[in-house]
């Protein structure tokens, strides 16, 4: 029994749950945004839900796959890699990916049935991304790409793809809000590639973060957090004015950024990441209630 428990305690640790919140908040936030609208189906949220949780685990795992065969994460400091530490085997680890994948590919199918066939090449468009972020011959997160892909899948078609799939409308407000919850997304990234500095820069892997060097790193970080309030002060003023008690989440905000501009490197980077975790949750949750209120 102990043995079945450790095995299930190292899939979960590899399937990173303080990435999470990066799929769950996108999702809760286009519902809102939809709330109001003429004709609105709720059932498919949960669907939308599944497609964006799936699609994150199936992201961890990829990764840990690819950079585990790779041996760029031979030498790592942030959360565990079941690939590179031994845990499990790297064939077993790219299955476990697939079956995520799966998952979001069979989740997106019933969600385009019951609104539009335009979603199966979003889907497709975010599975292949998921899977060459950091897989086949020229991944594009070892060229500093990451963080458009976070952006763009975690962030705009996220939110704005739930707010469709619940009302089939694509409005300026999910795509405004979408911005804002991309930019918290990727501060996530950007804090775990900002920790993986030292070894990424040795193995040749060129984040963004190895790109710009590490004081520029940190200052993109305390720019994208603040891309989440400045989106959310847009939509208070243009559409939805309760939608502005998400600047509470500034508080939240705080932690992190003090961190981080007071040069947490290696391990303090790890309280970093789930602080950040955190904040995405906050704010998404007092976005989410504000969006409602207004609508």
């Amino acid at each position: 029994m102990t043995n079945t428990a450790n095995a299930g305690n190292r899939w979960v640790a590899g399937a990173r749950p303080r990435t999470l919140p990066a799929a769950v908040v996108p999702v809760v936030v286009g519902a809102a945004c939809a709330a109001g609208l003429h004709d609105a189906i709720w059932w498919r949220a949960s669907l939308a839900l599944v497609v964006s949780l799936a699609l994150q685990v199936g992201v961890n795992y990829a990764n840990d796959y690819s950079d585990g065969i790779r041996g760029t994460d031979d030498v790592r400091v942030g959360p565990v890699r079941l690939v590179a530490s031994g845990l499990a085997p790297a064939k077993a680890v790219k299955r476990a990916a697939f079956i995520a994948f799966g998952v979001a590919a069979i989740a997106g199918l019933v969600l385009a049935i019951a609104t539009s066939w335009w979603l199966l090449v979003v889907g497709a468009a975010a599975l292949l991304a998921g899977w060459f972020y950091t897989g086949g011959p020229k991944p594009y997160g070892y060229l500093g790409l990451g963080e458009v892909f976070v952006f763009v899948f975690f962030g705009l078609v996220a939110t704005v793809g739930t707010a469709f799939a619940v009302s089939e409308q694509v409005t300026a407000l999910s795509v405004v809000m979408g911005c804002g919850v991309g930019g918290l997304a990727c501060a996530l990234l950007v804090i775990n590639n900002l920790r993986d500095i030292p070894t990424d820069s040795k193995v040749g892997k060129k984040t963004l973060a190895v790109r710009l060097g590490d004081r520029r790193t940190r200052w993109l970080y305390v720019s994208l957090v603040s891309l989440a309030f400045e989106m959310t002060v847009v939509a208070a003023v243009v559409w939805r004015p309760w939608v502005a008690i998400a600047a509470a989440a500034a508080v939240a905000a705080v932690p992190p950024v003090r961190r981080v501009l007071r040069g947490a490197v290696g391990r303090d980077l790890i309280a970093v990441l789930g602080e950040t975790g955190r904040l995405q949750m906050v704010f998404g949750v007092l976005a989410a209630v504000g969006l409602v209120l207004s609508r």
